[in-house]
């Protein structure tokens, strides 16, 4: 079993907990969906938000996904002119035998304008 890093991001339409909570569950929901994925797979996750967010740590959605025993770590973004508001971004360390090459990055709504040069 190799070891792989899944990313991706979503644009929150507002800074609120619970909105942060369903759209970081989403984005949790299709990485591993889109990944063939389970929790048990799960290495650990990287999220990063962009410095203009404030009510929760983007983290709090995959322990409320029931993900409890992953390791998880929460940054900030930085703060670069013109940059997209209001992104939460993922780094996911899994475990998984598909080639790298078939890895899928998940971007949703849009923030998949962050990585055009990603098929979605």
């Amino acid at each position: 079993m190799a070891v792989r890093a899944v990313r991706g991001a979503v644009q929150l339409e507002r800074d609120a907990a619970d909105h942060m909570s369903e759209r970081v569950g989403a984005l949790l929901a299709a990485v591993l969906e889109r990944n063939g994925l389970t929790a048990d797979d799960l290495i650990s996750i990287w999220f990063t938000a962009t410095p203009d967010l404030h009510s929760d740590f983007p983290a709090a959605a995959a322990r409320e996904l029931g993900l409890a025993d992953v390791p998880l770590i929460c940054a900030q973004e930085l703060d670069i002119d013109g940059a997209m508001p209001r992104v939460v971004r993922i780094l996911a360390h899994v475990e998984s035998d598909r080639p790298r090459s078939e890895v899928a990055h998940v971007y949703l709504g849009a923030a998949a304008a962050l990585r055009k040069d990603i098929a979605q």
